[in-house]
Order: C-alpha cells, then structure tokens, then sequence
C-alpha cells in the first residue's frame, strides 16, 4: 500500500496487482467483494438499520446486510464508470445497538399505531402515550448519531453514502451536509412525498422526512421529487404552497409526457435546471416500479425503471452539478432476494457516479 499526501488529509492507494476484477466476489473481502478497509477507501457507506415508524410492510432495517451479500454476484466493470471503484468503496458493519433500539422501538410503535388505528383516545393512555415519546425520543437520537457518523466522516476526506433502513435515517446526513458544503438541493426519488407533519404523531416519521428536512435545514434551498404517485391533500398543497421549494414531477405526469410523444431526455433536462449546484441524490427504492423492489415498505403501483434513474444520474453528473453524497433506502427483504439484488446494483451506480 502506497501512502500519498494531499492537502490535509493521507490518501492510502491500495495495490490492486493480485486483486482479480473478473471473479466472483470474495465474501472476505468487504461491498462488491473490494479488497479496501475504510482507512483506503475514497467512499464510506453508512448502514442504518433503523425501521420504527414504518406501518407497513418490514424488514427493510436488515437491508444492508442483504445488499452486501448481493453486491458480491455485481461485476465491477461499468460501462458508464470503469475503474472508479479503484479509489475504494468500503461499507461499515451495521451497528447491533441501533438495530437492537430500532427492534424494540418498533414493537412500541406498532402496539401505538394499532391503538390509534381504532380511534382510541391517546390522553387516556398512559401507557401510548410513553410509547409515542419513546419513539420521537429514538428518532431524536438516531438523527443525531447518523449527523455525527456523516459528519466524521466527511472531516477527515471521505466521501459518504447512507444505506437504509427507512427513509427517516436520511435526515441527520441531511443536516451534515448542510454544515459542511452550505447551500444545496435534493433529488428525491420516492413514490411518496414524505411531505407529512409528524405523521402518526410521529415526529421522525419515514413518512416526514422532506418535511423535516424543508424545515429543519435553511440550507436546503430546493427538493425535485421524481416517481411520486401516493400522496396526501395536505402534501398536495403543501407543495402547490412552497413557492417552488419544492418541486414535484409526479409520476402520472411524466408517463402522460412520454405517451403523448415527449422524451425522457427532454424531461431529465427540464428536471436538472430546476436543480441547484450541489445536489444531494435521495433514492428511496419504492419509487422504482414494484416489480423491481415488490418487497418494499409501501410498494405503489407505476413508478420508474432502473436505466431511467441511472440516465438522470449520468444527465446530472454531465451538467457539470456537484452530487455531493446519497442515501438508498427502503430496500426490502424477500425469499429470493430480489430487492437487495437490485439494491446493491442501484448501489454500485450511485458509488460509480460519486466518485467520478
């Protein structure tokens, strides 16, 4: 291993002379079956196996080490990105305290939201009502770590990715991204707004986080939502009420454009105006069409391919917009391990377009 100076930081260069691209992935190697420890690696990806508010389907806090294994049957070679992951992609071990808070807070939640589902009167609920303030207290603490995790790492040089879990993890990357690079905007990629005021009571709902984000974050100049297609009234005029804050191409509207003989190249050009400079890519894996991810929390019906995800993502790059880090979240778990395949190969493209 070679050691280079650059700046303040060390940059290590890993020999690759005996690594063999061509095989199958070492599983005692680390993500894509790459010979990098973080120490070496330009990109650190960040597991945060944290699902409490979801209220529908589960699973997807274990999401990470499910993409890991899958990432091992992707080839490394990108036609798009060929030798990018030489600077070195390394993933950190989900962290067990956070899984083992995220399972009990779960039980509290889901004993919380079937009590409210019935109409029942919280006030008179000791015991609901503690479990709602244990919940908002572990999103509260779970936002923080996830803003130190981030930020740590962005201090001492790394590039940075977020693996989810729901899509409230994202948050707490958000606001250190904010701190460190100022001004920017999201692409969020989602089948939902996630334009909901503490939903449930919630207040770090998955179904919350651009709303937290958009308040939270002065920062934040600008969200373009791509793929929505399940939304609530009070999102809808939450978005028609921003002052272009934030920016929704639903999905019924993009499928009317293509049909009536619009391009998506033409789309993708008009979204990417509508971006600022620095642009932070939010890719919650339900906005793709279910059959790419069917066991996702809330699967919707419609929504995107993956090669038109992948081609804005090229698009944005080739606009000369600084990505400046991502989050993929909501991959789901299932018997054949679909989602994570296609999980870990969103992955590899989001890795690929960060380090060009």
């Amino acid at each position: 291993m070679q050691l280079l100076t650059c700046s303040a930081f060390y940059i290590f260069m890993v020999d690759l002379s005996l690594f063999d691209e061509n095989q199958v992935g070492n599983p005692n190697n680390n993500i894509f079956g790459l010979p990098f420890s973080e120490e070496d690696a330009a990109l650190v990806l960040v597991p945060v196996p944290w699902e409490v508010t979801v209220s529908y389907g589960a699973g997807t806090a274990r999401a990470a080490e499910h993409i890991f294994k899958a990432s091992l049957q992707v080839d490394l070679y990108d036609l798009d990105y060929p030798d990018n992951w030489r600077q070195g992609i390394y993933m950190r071990a989900p962290e067990k305290k956070i899984m083992l808070k995220s399972d009990f807070l779960r039980k509290e939640a889901e004993l919380y939201i079937d009590f409210i589902s019935k109409g029942e009167d919280l006030t008179a609920n000791k015991f609901m009502c503690k479990s709602l303030k244990d919940v908002n207290e572990g999103g509260r603490l779970l936002n923080q770590w996830v803003f130190e995790q981030t930020k740590e790492l962005m201090n001492a040089g790394k590039l940075v990715g977020l693996v989810g879990g729901d899509h409230s993890t994202a948050l707490g990357y958000w606001k250190a991204i904010a701190e460190k690079h100022g001004k920017f905007g999201i692409l969020q990629i989602d089948a939902h707004a996630d334009l909901r005021p503490a939903y449930q009571k919630f207040t770090y709902s998955h179904a919350s986080v651009t709303y937290n984000g958009l308040n939270e974050i002065p920062e934040l100049e600008r969200v373009v939502q791509l793929g929505v297609r399940d939304l609530s009234h009070g999102e809808w005029d939450y978005i028609c009420n921003s002052n272009f804050r934030v920016v929704t191409y639903f999905d019924r509207e993009i499928r009317n454009r293509l049909y009536e003989g619009d391009t998506w190249r033409a789309i993708c050009h008009e979204l990417i105006e509508k971006l600022p400079e620095k642009v932070y890519v939010s890719f919650d894996i339900d906005g793709l069409d279910p059959k790419l991810c069917p066991n996702t929390g809330t699967p919707v019906q419609g929504g995107l391919e993956a090669d038109q995800v992948n081609y804005l993502l090229r698009k944005i790059k080739q606009s000369g917009r600084q990505i400046l880090g991502f989050d993929l979240v909501e991959v789901g778990l299932g018997e054949n391990n679909w989602d994570a395949n296609v999980g870990a190969r969103e992955l590899w493209k989001l890795c690929n377009i960060l380090l060009d």
